[in-house]
């Protein structure tokens, strides 16, 4: 069986010898090296039809409406279903958790964050929240008309969330995703730049679901293995999808800066051979969990911009790196078509051909 089939075979990237960057990661390569930061999954794989999920991600611990983030969202091609943002971006900060979902589940999953925040201690007399819930579509492996996916799902997962390593591949909300021709999912990674630098950490998690021509590290994996978009000029439907990216960082920024940092996460997914295309949802949001810049009453002089150059270099790495194992993560996802009945299949990329291509150098 080779190693693109069966999950005890999966590897991360740095496992196979990919070395985005230059800057080293933390020590689960994950957005949780970020102290503080949670990371919940629910995965539903029911019958032949639902391939589906949600992944939460909460900056703090605490009491995230009393205690807000400064936060920063960063768009290039907005197809998609972001809800919140337009609040995110007028205030700068998260009041919520971020939770993803599928497409057609954002609006339980806001009714279920809503429901979740005012169940906080201290928030009896809330009288508004800005839930903010991203997606991707899945319905290419997942019956996402059906929606499958309960507000009790969405309350588990931000109940379950939790410090430590963060599952990645075919779990949550990468549960039906697509990346690349292959199957996506959520991939994670980090850095920590070096005390001269600030010291600081910072990490990512995606939700791939997009396409283009892959590229890992530089290596041309999509051309080499056949599966790109624009093969032979004609667009074989690998171009279109999504793609979510979530930035957590320790450093003390602001919400402008922090929208600065988001919008390198473009340039990360650029160097996985992202198209960007006209279906392409592509968003990203960063925050920042230092305890001095949280609102109502920051207490710590940000970050200054001259020196923010390092962050705008770690958040590409890390965005890339978690492509990458969102992809070298993810197994096999069989389901029917609803209307059909015929069976799908989102073939998780194979790791002995990705060797020998990066054999080849």
């Amino acid at each position: 069986m080779s190693e693109g089939e069966t999950g005890a075979a999966r590897r991360r990237a740095r496992d196979l010898g990919l070395r985005p960057g230059v800057f080293p990661p933390g020590a689960l390569n994950a957005i949780t090296d970020v102290a503080g930061v949670l990371v919940g999954q629910v995965t539903r794989i029911e019958g032949d039809f639902t391939r589906t999920g949600v992944t939460a991600i909460r900056p703090h611990g605490g009491n995230l409406f009393r205690e807000r983030v400064p936060a920063g969202l960063a768009t290039i091609n907005g197809f998609g279903k972001l809800a919140g943002a337009t609040q995110l971006q007028e205030l700068g900060e998260l009041e919520s958790p971020l939770v993803l979902v599928n497409t057609l589940s954002v609006g339980r999953a806001v009714e279920a964050v809503v429901d979740w925040t005012l169940a906080q201690p201290g928030n009896e007399a809330v009288l508004s929240v800005n839930a903010v819930v991203g997606e991707t579509n899945d319905g290419r492996l997942n019956d996402i008309r059906a929606r499958g996916l309960e507000a009790a799902d969405v309350r588990a997962a931000l109940e379950q969330a939790a410090p430590g390593p963060v599952a990645e591949g075919s779990v949550g909300a990468g549960t039906g995703t697509m990346a690349f021709g292959w199957k996506g999912g959520i991939g994670t990674a980090s850095r920590v730049l070096p005390a001269a630098l600030g010291g600081f950490t910072l990490g990512a998690l995606v939700q791939s679901n997009y396409g283009g021509a892959l590229l890992m590290d530089g290596h041309r994996v999509g051309e080499a293995l056949g599966r790109f978009y624009l093969r032979e000029h004609a667009d074989r439907g690998d171009a279109d999808g999504s793609v979510m990216v979530a930035i957590a960082t320790d450093a003390p920024l602001s919400d402008r800066n922090l929208g600065r940092l988001a919008l390198r996460a473009m340039a990360g997914l650029a160097r996985t051979g992202a198209a960007f295309s006209d279906g392409s949802g592509d968003y990203a949001i960063a925050f920042s969990t230092h305890p001095g810049v949280r609102r109502p009453q920051p207490r710590y002089e940000d970050w200054p911009n001259e020196r923010m150059s390092p962050l705008f270099v770690a958040a590409i790495e890390a965005v890339e790196e978690a492509v990458l194992n969102s992809l070298t993560m993810a197994t096999t996802v069989e389901s029917r078509d609803p209307l059909s009945r015929r069976k799908r299949k989102g073939e998780a990329i194979d790791l002995d051909a990705v060797r020998a291509v990066l054999a080849r150098g």
